[in-house]
C-alpha cells in the first residue's frame, strides 16, 4: 500500500496538542490591520483549537503530524 500524501498547506498551519487536539492560528492579523483595535490585534496572536466539525476533516490531511 502506499504512503499517504500530506496536505503541503496544512501541514504548514496546523498542529496537535499533547491530547491530540488540533491547534491553528487566528487569521486576520496583516490585511486592514488600521482599522482593528489593539486589543483585537493582541488576541488574533494567540492560537485557537480547530472545531470539532473540522477536526476530523484536518487530521485526515496530517497523518503523519502525530
Amino acid at each position: 500500500m502506499p504512503k499517504q500524501k500530506s496536505h503541503s498547506g496544512s501541514k504548514k498551519r496546523f498542529w496537535l496538542t499533547g491530547s491530540g487536539k488540533v491547534n491553528r492560528p487566528h487569521g486576520g492579523k496583516n490585511h486592514k490591520a488600521e482599522t482593528k483595535n489593539r486589543k483585537r490585534k493582541r488576541n488574533l496572536r494567540q492560537t485557537t483549537l480547530v472545531s470539532a466539525a473540522q477536526e476530523i476533516t484536518v487530521k485526515k490531511m496530517i497523518p503523519y503530524k502525530d
